[in-house]
């Protein structure tokens, strides 16, 4: 029997034979108001459960420096490539760690490596960091929790199920298992999901216009496009234009513009926070307000998971523009 996506259990480790991962990740960060998806593809081969379910951790962690600063506003102002600017860091992680209740040195820890690429020694057993990483990129994105999507090879399905129990248990994702591999579990509870094809265009209406295209290796400039597409208000975007502030300038690369409307909308991935890039983003912003634009940053994390709300806050800041009224915070990171 075919189910809705958004009444499957999402407090245990289910199979989804016939699903597919990347619709059913789109659909999730579309629609669903409840849950994270994280797709997982792992890079290597699982022989044990416990490679599972330190490849699942190591996955997550990534996600939750990618966010940054979305679950700890005060980097977005005190990330300098020093001792103190560290310092800061950690204190600020540190104050929101004892208000809401995570363990030991965890989010100092996790905000310093997410600024200067340098992981401090953790003593904290693995479950207590999987249950901690998962909780944090929900409450990033105000959700009540994570699903993890998995496709796994049918060689491992039965490891990579075992060590998606362990993280289960234990406080972590719950684990959607899609594709063929899923099938081949035995005790699986086994799930079909029925996911709608995109909303046509309206009849007579041609699609909107766009100069440029995605970097042919970013999905998440595709992923981010093909949502744009759909939507009428999205008509007159650029992707990947060189923007030149004088002739004595040296030119930069916009990800994603709108020329007559003067918005850029710039996606950060986790290059982004380290010290000399985000100064550098920084300068970039300034110069290209002082050229008359508004610049609109979004998480690499944030477009994947949370791909409708990137789009109604874009689409929001051009009906206002282009409306005249006075469009409020100029960066889009959150």
């Amino acid at each position: 029997m075919s189910r809705n996506p958004f009444d499957l259990p999402s407090d245990r480790v289910i199979a989804l034979p016939e699903a597919r991962i990347d619709a059913l990740a789109t659909m999730i960060a579309r629609d669903q108001r409840e849950l994270v998806a994280v797709v997982h593809r792992p890079s290597v081969r699982h022989a044990m459960p416990a490679d599972v379910v330190h490849a699942a951790v190591d996955r997550l962690e990534q996600v939750a420096v990618e966010l940054l600063p979305a679950w700890l506003p005060e980097a977005a102002q005190t990330t300098r490539p020093d001792t103190a600017g560290l310092a800061a860091i950690r204190a600020a992680a540190g104050a929101r760690a004892r208000r809401d209740h995570y363990p030991g040195t965890f989010l100092p820890d996790l905000a310093a490596f997410a600024v200067s690429a340098r992981r401090a020694p953790t003593t904290l057993p693995l479950r207590t960091r999987a249950a901690a990483l998962t909780r944090l990129v929900a409450d990033a994105f105000g959700r009540r929790t994570v699903v993890m999507l998995v496709e796994p090879d049918a060689a491992e399905a039965a490891v990579v199920a075992a060590g998606a129990g362990w993280l289960v248990h234990h406080g972590g994702p719950a684990v959607w298992l899609t594709g063929g591999g899923a099938a081949r579990v035995e005790g699986l509870p086994a799930y079909r999901v029925e996911l709608p094809p995109p909303p046509p265009a309206p009849a007579g209406q041609a699609g909107p216009a766009v100069v440029g295209k995605p970097h042919p290796a970013s999905d998440v400039e595709k992923l981010l496009e093909a949502a744009l597409a759909a939507e009428s208000w999205a008509a007159g975007r650029r992707w990947n234009q060189s923007h030149q502030s004088h002739p004595l300038s040296a030119p930069v690369r916009l990800d994603l513009l709108w020329p007559d409307e003067r918005c850029v909308v710039e996606i950060d991935g986790p290059e982004h926070c380290r010290p000399d890039r985000f100064e550098a983003d920084r300068q970039r912003d300034v110069q290209l307000q002082l050229d008359g634009y508004a610049v609109l940053r979004f998480t690499n994390a944030r477009v994947i998971h949370d791909v409708g709300a990137v789009v109604q806050q874009i689409g929001e800041y051009l009906r206002n523009r282009r409306r005249g009224i006075p469009e409020g915070p100029l960066h889009g990171r959150r």
